[in-house]
């Protein structure tokens, strides 16, 4: 049986670009969109039947103490961070509507290798990304201070052996931009020939 076509997901697929932070406005997903929204991302390859990652959701008021926390701890590390930088990461979080905290949690015991155990978070974030934008969002996939340092990112419930794989901050297109150059494919696909 013949796979029937579906044009509406290649136009999603061959369309697809990032939105700058300042472009995504309320109002975000509701309740019901948001987990449908998780719940759709996280169909993805698992070898093993794994989940070697999970989501943190910071959303409403909680974007702010979030923020607040990686403030205190960044003024912290840097004493001469100048006065307009004193809210930054609190800013960073109040931009979009939700942000989700894509967590990657590998099971080093596991049969599976770890890489494929990381790939598997990576399609995840891919997955929440068109997910989406198919639902009238827009997504952006960032990983900023708070996600590559281990205090920081216990501060919003990162645990020991996990890392984030990236920060989906999601809400309204307020804008549409032009995409950016794509690789050309005689410039990245080679075919093997024995």
């Amino acid at each position: 049986m013949p796979t029937r076509l579906q044009p509406e997901a290649l136009g999603l697929l061959e369309h697809r670009r990032s939105l700058p932070l300042r472009a995504l406005v309320e109002p975000g997903p509701d309740a019901a969109t948001l987990d449908r929204l998780l719940a759709i991302a996280a169909r993805v390859p698992d070898h093993g039947r794994l989940v070697p990652w999970r989501f943190i959701v910071l959303e409403g008021p909680a974007r702010g103490v979030a923020g607040d926390r990686l403030d205190a701890l960044y003024a912290r590390r840097m004493p001469d961070l100048p006065g307009e930088k004193a809210h930054m990461w609190r800013d960073y979080l109040l931009r979009a509507p939700v942000t989700v905290v894509l967590v990657s949690r590998p099971d080093p015991a596991a049969k599976i290798p770890v890489f494929n155990q990381t790939l598997s978070a990576g399609a995840v974030g891919m997955n929440l990304m068109l997910a989406a934008e198919a639902l009238g969002f827009s997504a952006l996939w960032l990983l900023k201070w708070p996600g590559r340092d281990s205090e920081a990112a216990a501060l919003i419930g990162v645990g020991e052996g996990e890392a984030v794989a990236g920060f989906f901050h999601i809400g309204r297109p307020a804008e549409r931009v032009t995409d950016r150059p794509r690789p050309a494919l005689d410039q990245i696909v080679t075919r093997f020939a024995p």
